[in-house]
């Protein structure tokens, strides 16, 4: 296999390797080392120092350019949030769709997703989900139930429950032929897959960082195309919000322009401790580089997909290099695997179809023939009663 960065050097950052095989990545990334230490840089500097919140509030827009950098944006097009669910919920209030306009959006996508846009049917927007017939969805998955009525086309980049790598560069295109919004859920795949907004034809993006962007959870960022700002009206409304927030803390209703860039959508303070966490896991993924980390764990899927192959075992989702990504999962037989891999010091989540295996840059092909023996162990044993689970993401 192809090392396309120093694996051992990665996975030293990464205390979790010592204790067990961990695909669960898709769930939680492990803090590692250099994002502990930006957060215990942090603490240390509120204890000795009692906030120097001018320092930090540098550091923000330091990261904030960062953050665009890794998306092919500018700053200006950046908003900080708490999460992918607030980014969404971000986008369904703030596109002004009206009575008798549609969303379409894939059926069993993540349900923050659906959710954010479901709210809206109380003001008589329609939400339309498609079937997906195929592993991935392109532009032809939607144009046939494209109206002159649908506003928006929102989806998941990269699935949760079983890796699918959607063409969102095709949707894209349509979307902006047609004059529709594209909003994608980006929380899979940010930090793990090429992300550029611009090639993509994305209007709007949103993703959790504890995930692909190694920070505990609570951070979020929102991308908002430059072009499509102006149309967009914040939900929420705060002093962050404004072009000229008043400097004696004093509101007035005739000062009430919103700021030009996306941070109208920000409406208070920020995680700070998270946001400097970001730049030193930013600092970490730039150093590797995101295809370079795309090329590792897919090759890590072609491993596992090979293994299960010999054992007879179906890997739910594409097989496609290209429409696949760090998450697999395997349609196992019978109950008890949750039980089975905990006690063998692996960990994993249940989804929906089966066990969720997802990888991560510090994961390596040894970890994956470790994980097929152990499963090739249980395969010969009795079975145990089935799983009580509960999906996870």
């Amino acid at each position: 296999m192809t090392e396309y960065f120093n694996v051992a050097a990665v996975r030293r950052e990464f205390a979790v390797t010592k204790r067990m095989l961990y695909f669960d990545s898709a769930h939680q990334t492990p803090l590692a080392a250099s994002v502990r230490a930006a957060l215990d840089d942090f603490y240390s500097e509120g204890y000795e120092n009692a906030g120097p919140k001018p320092i930090w509030m540098r550091r923000v827009e330091q990261v904030r350019a960062r953050v665009a950098n890794l998306l092919g944006a500018s700053p200006d097009e950046i908003a900080f949030t708490k999460n992918t669910s607030e980014g969404l919920n971000i986008a369904a209030n703030a596109i002004p769709l009206e009575r008798g306009d549609n969303v379409l959006m894939i059926e069993g996508d993540h349900p923050n997703n659906a959710y954010a846009w479901l709210n809206l049917r109380r003001k008589g927007v329609e939400i339309r989900f498609i079937s997906l017939k195929t592993d991935w969805a392109d532009a032809t998955t939607f144009l046939r139930y494209v109206d002159n009525r649908t506003r928006v086309i929102s989806l998941s980049h990269v699935t949760f429950h079983a890796g699918h790598r959607h063409d969102i560069a095709s949707i894209g295109e349509l979307c902006q032929s047609k004059g529709i919004h594209l909003v994608v859920d980006a929380m899979q795949s940010v930090g793990v897959m090429p992300v550029n907004v611009d090639s993509l034809g994305v209007s709007i993006l949103a993703a959790g960082c504890h995930k692909g962007l190694l920070v505990p959870q609570g951070l979020g960022i929102l991308y908002v195309r430059r072009r499509t700002l102006e149309e967009l009206q914040p939900a929420y409304l705060a002093m962050a919000s404004l072009a000229e927030p008043p400097d004696d803390y004093v509101a007035r209703p005739d000062q009430l322009a919103l700021h030009k860039t996306a941070r109208r959508f920000e409406i208070g303070n920020y995680n700070l401790p998270d946001i400097q966490g970001l730049g030193a896991a930013l600092d970490l993924v730039s150093r590797i580089g995101v295809e370079n980390i795309t090329n590792h764990v897919l090759d890590l899927g072609d491993r596992l997909i090979d293994h299960m192959d010999r054992q007879g075992i179906h890997v739910i989702g594409p097989r496609q290099r290209d429409y696949r990504s760090h998450i697999y999962v395997l349609d196992l037989p019978g109950g008890g695997w949750l039980d089975y891999f905990a006690s063998k010091q692996v960990r994993v989540s249940p989804e929906r179809d089966g066990i969720r295996i997802s990888f991560a840059m510090f994961n390596t092909v040894d970890e994956v023939d470790q994980l097929a023996e152990i499963i090739s162990r249980r395969g010969k044993q009795p079975k145990r009663t089935t799983d009580t689970v509960e999906q996870i993401d």
